[in-house]
């Protein structure tokens, strides 16, 4: 009987303790987005969104729009070196680390495309406990490469053991089945080795090994005898690597003279003319990546110097690597995401190849280093990184958002109740998220807030719904259509109106998130407290006092009370 095979995950202090996330709204600020005074081509792009908030919890706002739909995602987070930078806190404790990764990661898969790719950028310190935690998320099958990155150009002399001038680019695709990356145009130094040494009017050529790391036991119609035209010898392939091709191509390929047996015709064994006219213009990816081809450390520093010469981002990547990965992993028009945007090197490069993007940052650089360089970019007056390459000459835009304030905090007595800072639409558009249907108030019908189908539609108020009201509602939606009301409290029974469903609110979400939590960023200010020790004996502490009616009006109905019609 065969055994059951055990499946291997990365375990932690702390894994089993998972964030239970309010799916915030966005609020966009026209003042703080950006474009262009004029169109520079049809395919300029300005719904790009730069998005200011601690990037889980934007994250998570996004998932309701935007999952399946991300083709690429590129993040560059902390590397939890232990070193402190200027911008990022880059020394969480392992176990937080491997617990904040895990959480973004997850609502990344959930984010992406089925055709659609991640690519994280870490150095050794954590590199190969996140390939585990990837394995994990995303199905280890779904691993497409380790690509390594040199990111020096020359050895650290005061390196006290070997210097470190790799960084590792774990990718992952969400389906391997679907994912195929693009093949890179293929570099002019190639020709170098295409040659015409017989004169071939066919023109410049190279040759070929006519050999594959085949055995006969694999390929046994690859094992045969090929007569040499000098000597009209057989010559036979080794058993464990036999030809590439078979006797009917051979024969074809000796019928079109594409066989080359050396400059005198005594080689002793054959190889194949392969002709540059017959060479496709591109190449395929490799998974070493030097840093002549996609820049260095230094390259990255000196693009954002010249962009901000006063303050420059102390990590940043050279905008050719971005290209790489976004020529590999995208097309024109593709959606790019990047929820640790740093100093905006992402979002400039998809910018400039006519990709879609979304960019997160938390830190004050959203402002100091992303804006005025996205701005710049936008303009025209970026002319380094890949500008030349790209031919960029500006255009488009993008929405500047930031995230919105928790709906639920708690009042002066200690109560949960809505945030003050929530209008009608803000509140509505929450509630939306907070019961899975979308965002779309109705010009015409004024109890269509949202909808999840075609025939079922969420409706929001603050209002106490009587009877009489409900009734109304109930006639208007008909027998077709379905109705979520949430409101402050109502009063009927609910089995008189089999069309619509009604929640109180806050009450009705008050368990489904934590509330009030703005920041889950890869900080050691964040690290979670240690519990205090029991005391021997505990003092009595008088209960909170709970409010009973709201501000002003003490007739006012609660917003909490529990039984209808109180």
């Amino acid at each position: 009987m065969a055994k059951k095979k055990t499946k291997l995950e990365l375990t932690w202090i702390g894994k089993e303790n998972r964030p239970r996330l309010e799916p915030r709204i966005l609020i966009e600020d026209p003042e703080t987005s950006y474009h262009a005074a004029q169109r520079h081509s049809e395919n300029d792009i300005f719904d790009n969104r730069l998005i200011f908030g601690d990037n889980l919890l934007a994250l998570k706002a996004l998932e309701q729009e935007f999952a399946g739909k991300i083709k690429c995602i590129f993040i560059d987070p902390p590397y939890n070196t232990g070193s402190a930078f200027e911008h990022y806190d880059d020394g969480v404790e392992h176990s937080l680390w491997l617990s904040l990764m895990r959480d973004r990661l997850e609502i990344l898969r959930h984010l992406l495309c089925d055709d659609g790719s991640l690519w994280i950028t870490i150095d050794d310190n954590e590199a190969h406990y996140l390939k585990v935690l990837c394995d994990e998320v995303f199905g280890r099958n779904n691993f497409m490469s380790n690509t390594v990155w040199q990111k020096k150009y020359a050895p650290s002399n005061d390196a006290m053991h070997l210097s470190e001038d790799h960084d590792h680019i774990l990718v992952f695709s969400k389906n391997r089945t679907s994912w195929r990356p693009n093949r890179l145009p293929r570099d002019i130094s190639s020709n170098r080795s295409y040659k015409n040494p017989d004169n071939d009017p066919r023109g410049l050529w190279r040759a070929d090994n006519y050999k594959c790391n085949k055995s006969v036991d694999e390929r046994p119609n690859l094992y045969y005898p090929i007569i040499h035209p000098s000597t009209e010898k057989e010559i036979w392939p080794k058993k464990t690597a036999v030809w590439r091709y078979n006797k009917e191509t051979h024969a074809k390929h000796v019928a079109e003279g594409l066989i080359w047996w050396g400059v005198h015709g005594n080689n002793q064994t054959p190889a194949f003319k392969r002709f540059l006219s017959s060479v496709k213009n591109e190449t395929m990816p490799q998974s070493v990546w030097v840093w002549q081809e996609v820049g260095h450390n230094q390259d990255a520093k000196r693009e954002v110097q010249a962009l901000n010469p006063e303050e420059p981002f102390s990590t940043p990547k050279p905008e050719k690597l971005i290209h790489r990965i976004l020529t590999l992993a995208t097309n024109p028009g593709d959606l790019v995401l990047d929820s640790f945007a740093g100093s905006g090197t992402t979002g400039a490069v998809a910018h400039k190849m006519g990709r879609r993007w979304i960019g997160i940052e938390l830190g004050e650089h959203c402002h100091t280093h992303c804006i005025p360089r996205l701005k710049k970019v936008i303009d025209g007056e970026d002319h380094g990184g890949i500008t030349k390459a790209a031919n960029w000459k500006g255009g488009g835009g993008f929405r500047y958002y930031r995230l919105g304030p928790s709906l639920i905090v708690e009042d002066e007595w200690g109560n949960p109740v809505i945030n003050s800072e929530f209008n009608a639409a803000m509140l509505t558009e929450a509630m939306c998220k907070l019961e899975g249907f979308g965002y779309a108030p109705s010009e015409d019908i004024y109890w269509i807030h949202g909808k999840s189908t075609e025939t079922d539609f969420l409706y929001v108020t603050t209002q106490f719904m009587s009877r009489d009201m409900l009734s109304r509602l109930s006639d208007e939606v008909g027998p077709e259509r379905s109705l979520l009301i949430c409101c402050s409290a109502f009063r009927c029974d609910l089995a008189q109106f089999p069309n619509l469903t009604i929640k109180k609110i806050p009450k009705a979400v008050l368990k489904k998130c934590e509330w009030g939590h703005d920041d889950y960023s890869l900080e050691i200010k964040n690290l979670p407290k240690a519990p205090p020790e029991p005391e021997e004996e505990a003092e009595a502490k008088p209960a909170k006092p709970r409010r009973k009616y709201g501000k002003g009006n003490p007739d006012q109905l609660s917003l909490f009370d529990t039984e209808e019609g109180k």
